[in-house]
């Protein structure tokens, strides 16, 4: 029990020069010029932190962090989709920890350290927790959620047998509802994670990104972090992941990643079915295989995820980003399918589901052999 990590020592990296997260290009992803704070958190070590790191923006003190008029629920807010998400963030407490089993990408789901993103992909289904525009919600007592999940690792012990996650360690996920990478621009919540999980030698974390951020290569995780680098055609990409970083640099970037320490993976995700996708998808594994080094080769998996949309979802690109729904919403392929959470989605009819992930199979065996596939769905 004396290893049980506390969180209130709080881990930043030893940076000599500039910051990435200070430069130009991060400044245009995150301009903030509102930050809508719970008191507590506003008046935390972390949350003075982060409003240090934006002097010149407002601060709005809210009740809480799930309820926010002028944000969640506002339908007047689909012209300013993509503003909101720069100019906007929310610092709030995360009152209820809970670790949740997932089986496909990790073991185990985390309390994340934030919710919502900067970034604006056009199928993500993030921005129906919050309704509307859904801007980045940092959790600033990340002492309370490293905690939490060192006290389950102790009471875990060793994983004792492989699995699809990983075969030694327990795999946590602490990024599902935001990216990671955009995450460590605004505080050292990150960071504080992936130290921790350096120090836990029977776990990993795991996030998935689309955006290169080079503090992360400043870390030190010692193989205890998968970065999951999420990749799809550039035709696609230039369409659906608006303000992520180009399909060609995540790719680039796994050399780096992989000798910072980092275990990489890939996620093919998602498999949008239109027309020319088959032929897409080989360009950009040919271009996989031409480019990446063997040690992340030698290393490498991936998850292969067909589209899952939603109409409410549907409705609201049609607002801004209407072309995106084009090749998102294809009622004549899709069918209804209820979720893990209740929700009801739209998802790519079974037969040709099944087609798909079963030609997406051959595509990797044939142009990137060495890509092992964990899972696909």
């Amino acid at each position: 029990m004396e290893d049980i990590d506390t969180g209130q020592k709080h881990h930043f990296p030893a940076v000599v020069g500039p910051l990435f997260r200070d430069s130009p290009t991060a400044r245009r992803l995150l301009s903030v010029r509102a930050i809508h704070a719970e008191p507590a958190a506003a008046a935390s070590p972390r949350g003075r932190q982060i409003i240090a790191r934006f002097p010149d923006a407002d601060i709005i003190t809210v009740d809480s962090h799930w309820k926010i008029p002028a944000l969640h629920g506002n339908e007047g807010n689909i012209d300013r989709w993509v503003r909101i998400k720069r100019e906007v963030l929310v610092l709030g407490e995360k009152k209820t920890l809970t670790t949740r089993p997932n089986g496909r990408s990790a073991d185990w789901i985390a309390p994340g350290p934030a919710n919502g993103c900067a970034m604006a992909c056009a199928y993500c289904y993030v921005p129906r927790r919050k309704g509307y525009a859904n801007p980045i919600t940092v959790f600033t007592n990340i002492e309370r959620i490293i905690a939490h999940l060192s006290r389950q690792l102790a009471r875990l012990g060793p994983k004792a047998e492989p699995n699809q996650c990983d075969p030694t360690a327990w795999v946590y996920d602490i990024g599902e509802n935001s990216d990671c990478s955009v995450d460590a621009l605004i505080s050292d919540n990150v960071a504080d994670l992936v130290r921790s999980f350096s120090r836990w030698p029977s776990a990993k974390a795991s996030c998935a990104t689309k955006f290169v951020n080079p503090d992360l290569l400043l870390l030190d995780p010692r193989g205890r972090t998968r970065v999951r680098f999420s990749v799809m055609p550039q035709e696609d990409s230039k369409l659906l992941d608006i303000r992520t970083s180009p399909v060609e640099s995540r790719i680039a970037a796994a050399g780096d990643f992989l000798e910072a320490g980092y275990e990489v993976h890939f996620n093919l995700s998602p498999v949008v079915l239109r027309p020319g996708w088959e032929r897409d998808w080989c360009l950009l594994l040919r271009h996989m295989d031409d480019v990446l080094p063997r040690p992340v080769k030698d290393q490498a998996a991936a998850e292969v995820i067909m589209l899952t949309h939603n109409e409410d979802l549907h409705d609201l690109n049609l607002g801004w980003h209407p072309r995106a729904e084009d090749v998102l919403w294809r009622p004549d392929l899709q069918q209804p399918k209820r979720s893990e959470n209740g929700s009801w989605n739209v998802r790519y009819r079974n037969a040709v589901k099944a087609e798909a992930v079963e030609r997406m199979r051959t595509l990797v065996t044939t142009h990137a052999p060495w890509l092992r596939i964990r899972y696909a769905f």
